[in-house]
C-alpha cells in the first residue's frame, strides 16, 4: 500500500477504535448510573446506519470514521421534560458524574492492558540489546564499544532494543547522566555513564539520539548468502566470505560494505571486492546492478545477505503476559508523566511533541511491522489518550473532573459563568498544543 494511503488507513483505525472505545466507557458507565443516553454514535457527521435500542438510544455509524460520540440527557442543554428528570445527567450525585467522566478514560486505560497482554502472549519480534557507537559521538567517547551487549539502563534490567531505546529516550529528554551496565563480546561487565548534561537545552529527542550516536550494532562484514545468478556469484564470491574492502575502501561491517558500493557504484558499476576466505585474501570483479528486489526500492545492489542479528522475542503465557502487560503499562505511564513535567518545566523541548501526522506515519510504519507491533502502538496511544484527557483543562475530561472536585470540596456546583469562562481557555490551550504538534509533524516532515 503506498506510504500516504497507508498512513491515512491505519490513522482511521486507530482513531476509530480508541475514540470509540473511550466514548463506549461513558456510555456503560453512565447507563449503570441510571443517566439516559440518548445517542451513542461511532463515527461523526450523517448516519449511514441507525437503529433505536429498546431503551430508546439511538444507535448509529456516521460517515466521519474518527472516533465517536456519546449525547446524553443534559438540562445545561436544553428543557429536560419533568417526567426524565431522575435520568438526567445533572441531576445524578457529584459521585456518579465523576464516575462517568473518568469511564472514558479509564476504558482507554484497560484497552493499554488488553492490548499489552495480547501482544505479550503473541510475541512480539525485537532484536537484541547489542550497539555501537557512530565514530566520533557521544556514546563512542563514553566507551560503548561495538558489540556491547546492554544489561541496564539507569538501573533497569533490558531484554529488547525497544526496552532499552525507551529508557535512553527518557533520559534524553532531562539530560542527566545516564548509567549503563553493558556486556563487551569478552564477556566482561563494566559500567558506563552516557554524559547526557553536555547535550544542548532545547533539542528534539531525534537529535538528541544523533548525537548520542548509540545505535543497534550492523551485521558483521560476511557474506552470509550469495544469491545464484546476481553479481557477487558471478564473480566468484561464495557463502561465508569476509568482505574486506571495496576498490581498496576498508569496510568494518556489512553495512559499511552497503555504503561502499552505494558510493562506488555511480562512478563504474565495476567493483573491485576484497574477500578473506580459507585464509586467503582474494580480489574478485564484481559488477554491480541497479536493480529492485522483493520489491523494494531500486538500489546498486550485489546479491549477498548479511548474517541475521540476534532476534530478543518476548513471548508469555497468560498469566505472565498480564504481569507483563501491567509492568509495561505503568513503565510507559511513568515515561509520559516525566516527558510531561520536563515540558512543563522547560527541561525537555516542545518540539517533542507529535500530532495527527506523526501518529498516522507511526501506525503506518507499526502495522507494516506485524499484528503484536500494531497491538502495542495501540497500547501506547491508547494510554497517551487516557492521560491527556485527565489533565486539568476544560473541554477535556480531566477539566470537567477538576469541577466536580471542586464542587466537593465548596458544597456546590461551579457557576456556569465560570465553567464558560474554564471552557474558552480549555479551547485556547487544546487548540495551542494541537497546532504546536502540527507544526512539529510538518517541520520533521520537511526536514525528514
Amino acid at each position: 500500500m503506498n506510504p500516504f494511503f497507508g498512513s491515512v488507513f491505519w490513522l482511521l483505525v486507530t482513531l476509530g477504535v480508541l475514540v470509540t472505545f473511550h466514548e463506549f466507557g461513558h456510555y456503560w458507565v453512565a447507563r449503570r448510573c441510571g443517566v439516559k443516553v440518548l445517542r451513542f454514535s461511532v463515527g461523526f457527521g450523517r448516519a449511514v446506519w441507525r437503529r433505536i435500542g429498546r431503551d430508546g438510544t439511538e444507535y448509529q455509524v456516521a460517515m466521519i470514521p474518527l472516533g465517536g460520540y456519546v449525547k446524553m440527557l443534559d438540562a445545561r442543554e436544553g428543557e429536560v421534560d419533568p417526567a426524565l428528570r431522575e435520568v438526567e445527567f445533572t441531576s445524578k450525585s457529584v459521585w456518579k458524574r465523576i464516575a462517568i467522566v473518568i469511564a472514558g478514560p479509564g476504558f482507554n486505560l484497560i484497552f493499554a492492558v488488553a492490548a499489552l497482554w495480547l501482544m505479550f502472549m503473541l510475541g512480539r519480534p525485537d532484536a537484541a540489546p547489542v550497539v555501537t557507537a557512530a565514530p566520533g559521538s557521544m556514546a563512542a567517547a563514553a566507551g560503548i564499544q561495538p558489540g556491547d551487549r546492554l544489561l541496564r539502563v539507569d538501573g533497569a534490567p533490558v531484554a529488547t532494543m525497544s526496552d532499552s531505546m525507551d529508557e535512553v529516550a527518557t533520559a534524553l529528554l532531562g539530560r542527566e547522566p545516564l548509567p549503563l551496565v553493558v556486556k563487551g563480546r569478552d564477556g566482561a561487565q563494566r559500567d558506563v555513564v552516557l554524559p547526557l548534561q553536555q547535550l544542548p537545552a532545547g533539542l528534539s529527542i531525534d537529535k538528541y539520539f544523533d548525537t548520542l550516536g548509540l545505535k543497534l550494532a550492523p551485521p558483521p562484514a560476511i557474506a552470509a548468502t550469495v544469491m545464484p545468478g546476481q553479481p557477487a556469484a558471478q564473480a566468484g564470491m561464495r557463502s561465508g566470505d569476509a568482505l574486506l574492502a571495496v576498490n581498496g575502501k576498508p569496510v568494518s561491517d556489512f553495512d559499511a560494505f552497503a555504503t561502499a558500493v552505494k558510493d562506488a557504484a555511480p562512478q563504474s558499476p565495476r567493483l573491485d571486492v576484497t574477500v578473506r576466505r580459507d585464509g586467503q585474501v582474494l580480489h574478485l570483479p564484481v559488477v554491480a546492478r541497479w536493480e529492485s528486489l522483493q520489491g523494494q526500492p531500486a538500489r546498486w545492489a550485489v546479491g549477498i545477505g548479511a548474517v541475521p542479528g540476534e532476534s530478543a522475542m518476548r513471548r508469555y503465557g497468560p498469566v505472565r503476559a498480564l504481569g507483563a502487560a501491567l509492568q509495561s503499562t505503568w513503565d510507559s505511564t511513568r515515561q509520559t508523566f516525566t516527558m510531561i513535567g520536563k515540558m512543563v518545566s522547560g527541561q525537555a523541548s516542545t518540539r517533542n511533541l507529535s500530532g495527527v501526522i506523526g501518529i498516522a506515519q507511526v501506525a503506518n510504519q507499526s502495522a507494516q511491522m506485524g499484528l503484536p507491533w500494531f497491538l502495542n502502538f495501540l497500547a501506547l496511544v491508547s494510554l497517551s489518550l487516557a492521560i491527556l484527557n485527565l489533565l486539568p483543562i476544560p473541554v477535556l475530561d480531566g477539566g470537567h473532573l477538576l469541577y466536580y472536585l471542586i464542587e466537593l470540596v465548596k458544597g456546590s456546583p461551579v457557576s456556569e459563568r465560570t465553567q464558560m469562562i474554564g471552557q474558552y481557555i480549555g479551547l485556547v490551550l487544546l487548540f495551542t498544543l494541537m497546532g504546536l504538534a502540527f507544526y512539529n509533524d510538518i517541520h520533521r516532515t520537511l526536514l525528514s
